[in-house]
């Protein structure tokens, strides 16, 4: 039994008797892109795919260039938004499959429970991928009012596994749903959710099925330059474009903040499948900046000043933290929670930098550290299978000069290195006396 009761009297506290006053709890809502890369969009300097609905975003916005993913893995990097813990927390693998027997374990605390709890209806509509062999595992049972979609990625189908299905909250409605109609379809859902909600705190959750292979976009996008993948990226754009539009027909986009990103980076182009890291090194499934640095946009008009451009470093794992902060509540304090708030960031205001953020690869080991402008390789992947250095480990790499990782410097900064490794020894050495859920048979 997960512990409600502790998030419930936490928000009533902070709440008191006017915890439906809607304008004192914005709503929230995520948009969170499957493997689209950090070049995949027109105002990240992609050249050729139509995104005027996620330029505009940022245009009245703010655009992050320094924006991470919990993980260059789907499962992984999901379990670190909805729960704002880096996914060697999670107890199970970074990417599960169709009879994975672990999934959220019941007693994490997601972003929906702590929304829920705080007051706010919460829905869900997309990919899921956090467990489905269990009930326990599925949305309905880790915060969310309402769900549709699937329960883990678009390519485990036949012949490999069995049919794929459709779900509506527990029940299964269909297998093997035409994938072209997908992001529609979880479009539509959003808005009547947003239209029922519309006088009442709420917290959207809209995983997209895509860019993941394989690429099915909707029938009246097959015009992109760059093929069935532009064309899948204009359909997500489009999708945003509605949700903005609902939200100031409605008269409530001053009182919503929306944010737009990516799981992961992009499989790196093979046969015209995969999207565009841009200026960065590698893609999905790397601890390379171009697996785990991501398109990171928030909107909200009145609030976030517009054509704003945040260089400093924030993170998927931030939103948790900052969403319950944002809802009058706060993140659980009997277990790490590695997000931290960065409303200042939002009000763009200088945050101090906090502490390093931990890059972890397949299997969920630790790959990798960033401090400041810092990162230091301990251990490297790629899907491509390249060795990029020869082997040689440590890497050193200053970010702020070099974002493409080509310039390997740590001889010539020994006392960064050695600053770097005792804060990867202190981090696991913390590890091991940290309150875990691993306990799943």
């Amino acid at each position: 039994m997960k512990n409600y009761l502790l998030v419930t009297l936490l928000s009533f506290f902070a709440f008191g008797c006017s915890s439906n006053n809607v304008l004192d709890k914005p709503n929230v809502i995520i948009l969170f892109a499957d493997d689209m890369g950090y070049g995949d969009i027109t105002s990240y300097g992609n050249p050729t795919i139509r995104t005027p609905n996620l330029d505009r975003m940022a245009q009245e916005g703010m655009k992050f260039t320094n924006f991470y993913s919990g993980s260059p893995a789907c499962t992984a990097s999901r379990y670190s938004l909805l729960t704002g813990r880096y996914p060697n927390r999670s107890g199970f693998g970074w990417v599960l499959v169709p009879n994975s027997p672990r999934g959220m374990h019941p007693e994490e605390i997601t972003l929906a429970e702590g929304m829920k709890a705080a007051g706010y209806n919460t829905a869900g509509f997309g990919k899921w991928h956090l467990g489905v062999t269990k009930t326990e595992y599925m949305p309905l049972q880790n915060g969310f009012d309402e769900y549709l979609g699937l329960p883990y990625s678009n390519d485990m189908i036949p012949p490999k596994w069995k049919p794929i299905p459709l779900f509506d909250g527990n029940d299964t409605i269909e297998h093997n749903p035409d994938q072209t109609l997908l992001t529609a379809k979880y479009t539509e859902r959003a808005l009547s959710f947003i239209d029922k909600s519309k006088d009442e705190p709420f917290f959207l959750y809209l995983p997209y099925a895509m860019p993941h292979v394989p690429l099915n976009p909707g029938a009246d996008f097959n015009d992109s330059e760059r093929g069935k993948y532009g064309d899948v990226i204009e359909e997500i754009d489009w999708s945003v474009g509605q949700i903005m539009k609902r939200l100031q027909d409605l008269g409530i986009d001053k009182n919503t903040l929306v944010v737009f990103t990516s799981d992961n980076g992009p499989w790196i182009i093979k046969n015209e499948r995969g999207g565009s890291s841009g200026l960065l090194r590698d893609g999905k499934g790397s601890t390379w900046e171009g697996g785990m640095r991501v398109p990171g946009i928030a909107w909200w008009p009145g609030t976030i000043e517009e054509n704003t451009i945040q260089t400093q470093r924030a993170s998927t794992l931030d939103l948790y933290t900052t969403a319950l902060n944002l809802a009058g509540s706060a993140a659980p304090t009997d277990r790490p929670v590695d997000g931290r708030d960065i409303r200042k960031l939002l009000d763009n205001e200088t945050m101090e930098a906090g502490a390093p953020y931990f890059y972890h690869g397949p299997g969920n080991r630790l790959h990798a550290i960033r401090k400041g402008g810092w990162k230091l390789h301990i251990k490297t992947s790629s899907q491509t299978g390249i060795d990029y250095f020869d082997g040689k480990l440590p890497l050193l790499f200053n970010l702020s000069i070099d974002p493409s990782e080509k310039w390997e410097v740590s001889e010539a900064n020994p006392e960064v290195v050695a600053d770097l490794l005792a804060e990867i020894t202190q981090y696991e050495e913390k590890l091991k006396s940290e309150p875990t859920f691993f306990d799943q048979n």
